[in-house]
């Protein structure tokens, strides 16, 4: 995985607030190249980082665009007074992840198994070493998010690594903010009793 600090925040971070939202533009009215263009270039750099943080840097730019393209030709089904268009772009871009959802995994699972061949001491450069460190308490977690269940990883990802709020996140799902909620009580307790601290999980939530 590309982003050390996306993943490791997101034990932390995971019900953390969030910026609002992008806004409600409408799609019809306006010569829709300008508009996609537009959308481009307020949303394409914060949909890479989302895709290339769970499927690698190799396939990201591949799926922007494939994003993109779905996004156009379904410009007439977005509802600017049902859900922000954030919440709506991600969603696409989600539902385009469900054909790597293997390769997901795989990438986590292997990056989980790095944790246990050690890292190398660099004590004279402090920079590296937090580096370094940064990337260890990344592979601790991987195992843990690699057992999540594929619709727990999207929320978590959704809310933590792309900064979605919930609400938006329910958008992107098309499911109610009462079960986005449920997953993230759920994902949570997992990731602390997978994560290095090794806390002892609860009770299993339920989805609504």
């Amino acid at each position: 995985m590309s982003s050390t600090k996306g993943l490791a925040g997101a034990v932390a971070e995971v019900a953390d607030g969030r910026p609002p939202d992008d806004g409600r533009p409408r799609l019809s009215g306006r010569d829709p190249k300008v508009v996609f263009a537009e959308l481009f270039d307020a949303h394409a750099g914060g949909l890479r980082g989302y895709l290339a943080g769970r499927v690698g840097e190799h396939l990201a730019d591949d799926l922007v665009s494939e994003t993109f393209l779905i996004a156009f030709r379904r410009r007439d089904s977005y509802d600017p007074e049902r859900e922000p268009i954030r919440g709506w772009l991600y969603g696409i871009a989600t539902n385009v992840l469900r054909n790597h959802r293997r390769q997901e995994i795989r990438g986590f699972q292997a990056t989980a198994r790095a944790a246990t061949l050690g890292l190398p001491e660099e004590p004279h450069e402090t920079r590296v070493v937090a580096r370094v460190d940064a990337e260890h308490r990344m592979r601790q977690l991987a195992g843990a998010v690699a057992e999540l269940t594929d619709e727990e990883r999207d929320v978590l990802f959704l809310t933590s690594w792309a900064g979605l709020e919930p609400t938006e996140v329910a958008a992107a799902l098309d499911v109610p903010p009462s079960t986005v909620r449920s997953r993230l009580h759920r994902l949570r307790r997992k990731l602390r009793a997978g994560g290095p601290a090794g806390t002892t999980s609860g009770g299993e939530g339920h989805d609504a």
